[in-house]
């Protein structure tokens, strides 16, 4: 029903945004990787998904169109609902939950609070191969591949702050001819010399 929202964030925490389109005001639940890219602004777009239920009308939003994609694939899976695949989302990105989701790793995602053995077994079975790859701010770093992508997250890691850390591996890739970059450890070493 709505692609997204663009407009002034009238109020915003770390779990809802109140956006002010036209005088018209939507309340927004958010991950919290959404919160971040956007908490410092006074403007934004949300790319949305809404669920209608019984009781309510609920208006979810996301930063990239790739977080908003993995949400939907997520609630495809059974068992799965928009609280479950909230929590997933905030606490990894869509492109930690896609490489979590490749590798096999039910472990990691047993890690995230609401998530079983079996669920986790699940999202990797009826997920595999569909979720899109990386969101865009980590697919530019990557270059198309998942050096980028998986330096951000060793830094992450590390407790660095993902502005901060996105900042140091854009620096370490203009500084650094692509030859020179020939692992993940050594474009971790040169962002965190950008620090």
């Amino acid at each position: 029903m709505f692609a997204y929202l663009d407009g002034k964030i009238d109020t915003l925490s770390p779990t809802t945004a109140y956006m002010d389109i036209g005088g018209l005001g939507y309340e927004v639940q958010l991950t919290l990787n959404t919160y971040e890219v956007i908490r410092d602004k006074k403007q934004c777009r949300l790319f949305t998904h809404l669920q209608i239920r019984e009781d309510a009308w609920v208006l979810y939003g996301f930063a990239t169109e790739i977080e908003r994609e993995s949400f939907r694939k997520l609630l495809a899976v059974s068992g799965v609902g928009a609280a479950t695949a909230r929590i997933l989302l905030s606490s990894l990105t869509a492109g930690q939950l896609h490489t979590i989701i490749e590798s096999g790793d039910s472990k990691a995602l047993e890690k995230v609070k609401g998530i079983g053995a079996k669920t986790a077994q699940r999202i990797i079975l009826e997920l595999k191969g569909k979720l899109p790859d990386s969101p865009e701010g980590e697919k530019a770093l990557a270059g198309h591949n998942t050096k980028g992508a998986d330096a951000l997250n060793a830094l992450l890691g590390l407790g660095i702050a993902k502005a901060v850390a996105e900042s140091a591996l854009k620096k370490a890739k203009a500084g650094l001819p692509e030859e020179d970059v020939s692992s993940v450890e050594d474009w971790i070493k040169a962002a965190l010399k950008c620090l």
